[in-house]
């Protein structure tokens, strides 16, 4: 005991001493701490509104409790389907094009010419910096069917003007490959940061044994940055159901309603939209979806240790 004693003395004595020492470090890291418990776990406390039938006046702990009627309304719902349906097409269909970011950043990577690549860099990294709204201004602006860019392309060969957002269709495409002029260049940073960071020994083995540069960026490239794009798959497929609501609404009109309502507009029109604002039926909703993310981010994690050994944890 006395032994004991000691040792959880001596222990408690080096942790102080350690701490005093690094105090600098962890007032450093006090701020960001500060803000994830303020704005990540506190709000936490409001999930049980899912479950009660929430009222303002009465507040969380006097509103009545209802257990999963909310959840069950929202299965009921006749826009269930359409919603999961439209959100999951958006979202594999995103998930589809999230190897351009990794492309551009390997054909950047051979690029002989320094000029261009700069060049090309710096044009394909400026659409990121520009807000939602700016850049939704545009796409309405480039596909007005009076006095659209693309529309003048089409009647130089003599083709009718088309109300591109007025197709339900064409929504889908619309709202990706706008995502993708904007992204694909930010989102190929951290691949070409991953591929300096590859040996050149390995590339000079490969040249050396007479490997072409498909070759080279089949068995040197792709091994090296594996890893990284299996971490990013995993975060990406971790956020499925949430759809990048301010875009959406954005492009949103009632011509294209039908396959642009995905849930997270859903939850808005539903708590700020409504007549009579349903908070305790949209909290349902959100948790929902936050369950069925962790569902999705547990299943990938696992999936991506099994076939490459990458994973988040």
């Amino acid at each position: 005991m006395e032994r004991r004693k000691t040792s959880a003395r001596e222990w408690s004595q080096t942790l102080r001493r350690d701490m005093y020492r690094d105090r600098v470090l962890y007032l450093m890291i006090l701020a960001p701490l500060t803000v994830l418990i303020l704005f990540s776990y506190v709000p936490m406390y409001g999930v049980q509104i899912a479950f009660r039938d929430y009222n303002i006046v009465r507040g969380i702990w006097n509103s009545p409790w209802v257990g999963m009627k909310n959840i069950k309304k929202f299965f009921s719902s006749y826009m269930f389907w359409r919603l999961i349906k439209n959100t999951l097409v958006l979202s594999a269909y995103s998930l589809a094009t999230f190897p351009l970011s990794l492309v551009l950043a390997l054909l950047l990577n051979y690029m002989p010419s320094q000029r261009y690549k700069k060049a090309i860099q710096m044009v394909s990294y400026a659409p990121h910096f520009l807000s939602t709204v700016v850049m939704c201004g545009m796409v309405l602006q480039f596909l007005d069917q009076r006095t659209g860019m693309l529309n003048a392309f089409l009647k130089l060969f003599g083709m009718p003007s088309v109300s591109f957002m007025a197709i339900p269709e064409a929504f889908p495409h619309v709202y990706i490959w706008s995502g993708v002029w904007q992204g694909v260049g930010y989102g190929s940073v951290i691949y070409i940061a991953t591929l300096a960071g590859v040996s050149p020994e390995l590339h000079e083995a490969a040249i050396i044994d007479g490997a072409n540069i498909w070759q080279r960026i089949w068995h040197v490239d792709i091994p090296g940055v594996l890893p990284t794009f299996c971490i990013l798959l995993i975060m990406r497929c971790g956020s499925m159901m949430n759809v990048d609501f301010e875009k959406i609404l954005l492009l949103q009109n009632d011509l294209n309603g039908k396959v642009s309502e995905v849930i997270s507009t859903y939850v808005y029109k539903q708590s700020f939209q409504n007549s009579f604002p349903q908070y305790s039926y949209s909290s349902a909703i959100g948790l929902f979806t936050s369950l069925v993310n962790l569902v999705l981010l547990v299943t990938v994690n696992r999936v991506s240790k099994w076939l490459s050994g990458s994973s988040l944890w």
